[in-house]
């Protein structure tokens, strides 16, 4: 393989922002000990909001559209759009998270259920796709093969590492639950920056260094760094499976060093006074601001019964209230949409 200038480890150790050396104050620093007996995070629908949805629902129904021909006009929301524009704000200037609990789900066809949530989507953003072939919802089921490494981690009924995903904001909704585990769980980037600063301040300057990520909305692995400081925000950017699948596929190992700065950062992730775990039930709706969150989610094991298994619908968003980035992290909002051949 031929390394271009851009691989080089040295060039990559030049392409940094500025490291913020300071403790982060503020909503985005919680831990999760401090939050997992306060329920201000989690905003129950009313029977008027869900009354207002379904008249939403009938109004799109009756357009007839697919959904990624699907505007706000057509799923319209007089109260709960300013709702949802309040939410909106928390996740980029609050805790960067929150859960809408109490969508009656048992009500619904599977294609009502996509249309409610998409049109949520609208009054927050501009839905983005979610893979090469372009879908605007993901279905989060254990379909995949472990043993292929380009296998999407979602797909499978494995533990899922602390992540961030390639959009503003990330929804997931709960259809079902598994039989056994499947837990989910948050952890704020402020808050496993703090620890670093504050315990490990040697590795700082590593995680402002690109790595090459695979599966960040480009046919190839594209070069991002952990942590970005710009406009008075940190950014957070990171899978780690992903990073090691993109170093591979550059042909570029990672150093030892580097290796030991990941352990060290999954390690803090794990942290029982910083995640906060949640079961999602059916009929929740867990948003997360995917450059201040990182989220995963526990192996878990599925009925014996197909109907029966777990079931979660993504939704990646654009936001328009989204922080401004600096130029060495740009912006990954999904996937560009599938390119029409020529009959």
């Amino acid at each position: 393989m031929v390394v271009r200038p851009e691989d080089n480890p040295a060039t990559r150790t030049q392409q940094m922002s500025k490291v913020l050396t300071q403790q982060i104050q503020g909503a985005a620093a919680w831990k999760g000990c401090d939050l997992v007996n306060d329920a201000s995070w989690v905003h129950l629908l009313s029977t008027e909001s869900i009354v207002e949805l379904e008249q939403a629902l009938a109004c799109a129904t009756r357009h007839n559209l697919p959904l990624e021909h699907l505007q706000k006009a057509h799923f319209p929301l007089a109260t709960l759009a300013d709702e949802l524009q309040r939410l909106s704000h928390e996740l980029e200037h609050g805790r960067g998270f929150m859960l809408l609990r109490g969508l009656p789900v048992e009500r619904y066809t599977d294609e009502q259920i996509r249309t409610i949530y998409y049109g949520i989507g609208l009054h927050m953003g501009d839905p983005v796709r979610q893979n090469p072939k372009g879908d605007l919802l993901g279905l989060v089921m254990n379909v995949g093969d472990l043993n292929n490494k380009n296998t999407r981690v979602y797909e499978t009924n494995a533990y899922l590492p602390y992540h961030t995903d390639p959009s503003d904001v990330v929804g997931l909704l709960c259809l079902r639950k598994a039989r056994r585990g499947g837990l989910s769980s948050l952890v704020s980037c402020a808050s496993v920056y703090n620890e670093l600063l504050t315990h490990h301040r040697e590795f700082l300057a590593l995680y402002y260094r690109p790595f090459y990520y695979a599966h960040l909305g480009k046919s190839e692995p594209a070069l991002s760094p952990l942590f970005s400081f710009h406009d008075g925000k940190l950014s957070c950017r990171y899978l780690r499976q992903y990073i090691e699948l993109g170093h591979e596929v550059m042909g570029l190992p990672l150093s030892s060093v580097e290796i030991e700065a990941l352990d060290l950062f999954d390690s803090i992730t794990h942290r029982e006074d910083l995640r906060l775990d949640m079961m999602l039930e059916p009929g929740d709706l867990q948003f997360a601001n995917n450059y201040a969150i990182m989220h995963s989610r526990t192996e878990f094991e599925d009925d014996d019964n197909p109907d029966l298994h777990r079931k979660k619908l993504r939704l990646w968003i654009k936001m328009p209230n989204a922080r401004t980035l600096a130029a060495d992290f740009p912006g990954r909002n999904g996937f560009p949409a599938p390119t029409v051949q020529p009959v």
